[in-house]
C-alpha cells in the first residue's frame, strides 16, 4: 500500500508523516506532496518520495498520484477557494483509481451553521458523489489556533473573544494527525464519518486560566460582543471581510459548535488526548521578561 499525505510542508500533514513512520509504515510506502518540493528536502533524505502537487493546478495532481493507492486529503487554506481546489484531487484520484481517500474535514461540516463548514460540506458531498472509498475524519479546533492570543496575552495579560460561553474541545495538531495515521493504515474504517475532538471541553475564562499557567502571569477573558470584536479586529488591520469572518467563528463557538466530545479521537489514537496547557506550552513562546 502506498500512502500519499498532501500538503506536507504544512503542520498538519508533517505530523501525519510522522505518526505514519511511528506506526511503523515503510518510508518508501510514503509519498509527501506539497506545492513547494524544496520544502521537503528533509523527507527526501528519509527515504520518502516527495512529489509536487499543488491543489489549483490540476496538472500536477494526476502524476503526483501514480501508483498511489491511499491518499490523505488535508484540506487546503485558501478561503472561498477550496471546494474548487478539492474537487480537483477527487476527480484525479477517482481516475488514477484510488482505493482509500481520507478528507480532513470540519466538525459537524454538513449540518452546523459555521462560517468554515460550507467548504467542507461541498468536499464531503463530492467525495461521496465520486465513489472513492472514503473516511471523513472531522476535526474540532487545534489548540494551536490560540498560540497567538495567549503570546499576546503574555503582554496585555488579556484574552478577548467574541465566543461568550461557549466551549471548546481541542486537541493538539499532533492528536489529530495520530487519528489520521491510524485510519490511513488500518483497514475498517472506510465508509466513517468520525468526529474527533479533545477529551476535555473548555470555555474562554477556562483558556485564559490556562493562559495563566503558560505565560506566568494572570490572564483574564474580556467577552466582546460581536460588533465590539469587528472593530477591535479591524484596529489590528484586519479588513472588514476578515474581521467578519473571524467574529462569525466566534458566534458559532458562542452557539456550540465545538461543544461536543465523545471520545472517539482518544480511543483510535490510544491514550489520551493532549491537554490544553501541556498543547499551548508547546507552541507559545513566552518573552523572558513577560515568563
Amino acid at each position: 500500500m502506498t500512502i500519499l499525505v498532501t500538503a506536507t510542508s504544512g503542520h498538519l500533514g508533517s505530523l501525519v508523516v510522522e505518526s505514519l513512520l511511528t506506526r511503523g509504515a515503510d518510508p518508501a510506502t510514503i509519498v509527501a506532496s506539497a506545492r513547494d518540493t524544496s520544502k521537503l528536502a528533509e523527507l527526501a533524505a528519509r527515504g520518502i518520495r516527495t512529489v509536487e502537487l499543488d491543489y489549483a493546478r490540476p496538472e500536477t495532481i494526476a502524476p503526483a498520484l501514480e501508483g498511489v493507492d491511499t491518499v490523505l486529503l488535508v484540506s487546503g487554506t485558501d478561503f472561498g477557494s477550496r471546494a474548487a481546489q478539492h474537487q480537483n484531487v477527487i476527480d484525479a484520484a477517482k481516475a488514477a483509481g484510488v482505493t482509500k481517500l481520507v478528507y480532513t474535514s470540519a466538525t459537524r461540516a454538513t449540518t452546523a451553521d459555521f462560517a468554515v463548514a460550507p467548504e467542507h460540506k461541498a468536499t464531503e458531498e463530492a467525495i461521496a458523489a465520486s465513489g472513492i472509498p472514503a473516511v471523513i475524519v472531522r476535526n474540532n479546533w487545534y489548540t494551536e489556533n490560540y498560540a497567538a492570543d495567549v503570546a499576546r496575552a503574555a503582554e496585555t495579560g488579556v484574552i478577548a473573544s467574541s465566543a461568550g460561553e461557549g466551549r471548546v474541545a481541542s486537541a493538539s495538531r499532533v492528536d489529530f494527525a495520530e487519528a489520521a495515521a491510524v485510519v490511513l493504515l488500518e483497514d475498517g474504517h472506510i465508509g466513517q464519518v468520525y468526529e474527533l475532538a479533545g477529551d476535555v471541553v473548555w470555555n474562554y475564562s477556562e483558556l485564559a486560566a490556562a493562559a495563566s499557567e503558560v505565560v506566568g502571569r494572570e490572564v483574564t477573558y474580556v467577552s466582546l460582543s460581536t460588533e465590539e470584536h469587528v472593530a477591535a479586529l479591524e484596529g489590528f488591520g484586519l479588513d472588514a471581510g476578515t474581521a467578519g469572518f473571524v467574529a462569525a467563528i466566534d458566534a458559532g463557538i458562542r452557539n456550540g459548535v465545538l461543544a461536543e466530545s465523545d471520545g472517539t479521537l482518544s480511543r483510535l489514537i490510544g491514550r489520551p488526548t493532549t491537554p490544553l496547557v501541556e498543547g499551548l506550552r508547546a507552541v507559545v513562546s513566552v518573552p523572558a521578561a513577560a515568563a
